[in-house]
């Protein structure tokens, strides 16, 4: 019985359960499951290799605003070279850029934080509008002079690029992960090794452009501007571009520095006013190679930089004249090596020359012309050209157009003791290229002279500083026999005044140890020239135990000291920037 009970009761279908009430935590436990699986899914999208990749891109725009800065620091100095001349550029330049970094590394939170558009989208605009601000901050150039100059336009121009830059490129950093090192090394590493990275990059562009600047529209001072500015604009969009508008009008139609015709028209027309005519320019690996000629004064020059390599006078009272004379007289005395006596007389058609450093071609044609086997040897290609079409340079070797250090080691071992003459004449920019007067490369020029062999080297300096008897004290070293001659009478009054004695001179010596006279100069030595009667005899002597003095303070000069000339050619490039203000208006200096 009892079991039929159970059984019915087994039978007796279930009544439905009543429905339960949802509670409250039932909803939040769904959200937070939602939400743990939302994290999961990004966790696994947010893989290893994505973030590396995040990292990686944020490091390569970083790295590429290093190498734009470090171009845009070269460019600078090679768009001020025109104007100040490459040593005035380079003396705050360095301090300047240091100053800029700092700036935009330790401000980048404030710029980003307080501009009304990040750094990055005001450096395009900015590096658009460079090229009109320099135009209009040359103009102010003989005011400034050449050590606040480049300062006051590089603080405008290079200085704003470097504070941006630097701001961006800190601000990319912060984004870098570097969770593995110590939170002290991982804060400054960023900021330490940028800093490293823009000086190794500085260095390279440096040496690049120094082999191309000149060989195309893009290797030209301004070429170099838009195309770093058009840069920018790729690696560093930004939205308000469009006002740079009108500077980018400025450059295109009203620049004198771009080299277009519209600008060489420009040009042309605001040189008119000073009397002068642009008849060339190109920029070249030694600077911006330019030929002007004022007609009314008769002159034609070469101009390298902030500097003249030579001239000739062209015209007497707008006329041309048949006989072309050189306008700077030390270029006359240079040919009197000459006229150097030696013990067996050597003929011109008999004898051999090598001359390094070329300027307009006067002293190598003068050889030329006396029928002596002439080579010259000159670092740039433009230099020779335009002594070729605009100053009627003769030759009867083909010019070696190479690095005068590498070319006479190469000559020193494969002919030694070739030449009768050698002419050293390198001077450019208010200072002496040092290599080429290291005891080293005297040497090497020594060895290619024949033992009875003159050489005569220019040398230009301020003779109230040290250099120029570091100069002759290791000309001294070298050759036993030597005679220093100025191009014109010292005048202390005008010296005091002045408080420097900038002056050209010629070091004529010997190979051997023995008198060094000049023969008198006869009709056939003149050229059939005026000049050539007046100054190709040397005329006013140095004293050169006087000039070097009892004291042997500085040594000579060797290849691995050439860093003691630094200082004083600071001095003697600004003084010499001065003196070629009076010789060519500063308007011309500035237009380019």
């Amino acid at each position: 019985m009892s079991s039929r009970r159970s059984k019915a009761k087994a039978d007796k279908p279930a009544s439905p359960a009543a429905p339960r009430q949802a509670k409250p935590q039932d909803a939040n436990y769904k959200k937070h499951e939602a939400d743990l699986i939302n994290l999961a899914n990004k966790a696994k999208a947010n893989t290893w290799d994505k973030k590396a990749l995040q990292q990686t891109y944020i490091a390569f725009k970083a790295l590429t605003l290093i190498a734009l800065l470090a171009t845009y620091s070269s460019v600078s100095q090679l768009a001020l070279s025109p104007v100040y001349g490459s040593i005035p550029s380079a003396i705050y330049h360095y301090k300047l850029t240091i100053a800029g970094c700092f700036i935009g590394w330790s401000t980048n939170v404030i710029l980003n934080d307080n501009l009304p558009i990040k750094t990055e989208e005001i450096l395009p605009i900015y590096a658009l509008t460079i090229p009109a601000i320099q135009a209009i901050l040359y103009g102010f150039s003989d005011q400034l002079g050449p050590r606040w100059g480049p300062v006051v336009t590089e603080a405008l121009t290079l200085g704003p690029v470097t504070i941006l830059s630097a701001a961006t490129i800190a601000d990319y950093l912060t984004q870098i992960e570097i969770g593995w090192l110590p939170s002290s090394i991982a804060e400054s590493l960023p900021g330490i090794a940028s800093w490293g990275i823009l000086r190794l990059a500085e260095k390279e562009v440096a040496g690049f452009l120094s082999s191309h600047v000149g060989t195309a529209f893009v290797y030209t001072r301004l070429g170099l501007e838009l195309v770093l500015a058009g840069l920018y604009t790729i690696f560093a969009p930004s939205r308000w571009v469009l006002l740079a508008l009108p500077a980018l009008f400025h450059t295109a139609f009203l620049n004198p520095h771009v080299q277009t015709t519209t600008a060489m028209a420009s040009l042309q027309e605001a040189l008119t006013a000073q009397n002068i005519t642009l008849i060339d320019r190109q920029e070249s690996v030694t600077g911006y190679i330019s030929v002007i000629e004022n007609s009314a004064i008769g002159w034609r020059l070469m101009r390298c930089d902030h500097s003249l390599l030579g001239g000739e006078w062209v015209y007497i009272r707008g006329v041309p004249i048949p006989v072309k004379e050189p306008v700077y007289s030390v270029f006359l005395m240079l040919e009197a090596v000459r006229l150097v006596e030696t013990e067996v007389p050597v003929a011109d058609k008999n004898a051999k020359a090598l001359v390094i450093g070329l300027g307009v071609g006067t002293t190598p044609t003068a050889l030329v012309d006396h029928g002596i086997n002439t080579t010259v040897v000159e670092i740039d290609p433009v230099v020779h050209d335009f002594a070729v079409k605009h100053f009627g340079l003769r030759e009867n070797n083909p010019a070696v157009l190479e690095d005068a250090v590498s070319y006479t080691t190469k000559l020193v071992k494969e002919a030694p003791e070739t030449y009768d003459y050698i002419v050293h004449d390198v001077f450019t920019g208010g200072a002496e290229p040092v290599d080429l007067f290291t005891l080293e490369f005297l040497q090497g020029l020594n060895s290619l002279l024949k033992p009875e062999g003159v050489i005569a080297i220019n040398y230009a300096g301020d003779f109230r500083l040290p250099a120029p008897k570091v100069v002759v004290r290791t000309i001294l070293e070298v050759f036993p026999a030597c005679r220093v001659f100025r191009e014109s009478a010292a005048d202390e009054e005008t010296a005091d005044k002045q408080g420097q004695d900038f002056i050209n001179t010629v070091i004529f010596c010997r190979k051997i140890d023995a008198p060094l006279t000049f023969r008198p100069a006869v009709e056939a030595d003149f050229l059939k020239t005026r000049g050539r009667a007046i100054y190709l005899e040397p005329k006013f002597e140095v004293d050169v135990q006087e000039l070097l003095g009892a004291q042997d303070e500085w040594g000579i000069l060797r290849k691995n000291r050439t860093e003691m000339m630094a200082e004083w050619h600071v001095t003697s490039a600004t003084g010499h920037w001065r003196i070629m203000r009076q010789v060519v208006p500063p308007r011309v200096w500035e237009l380019w």
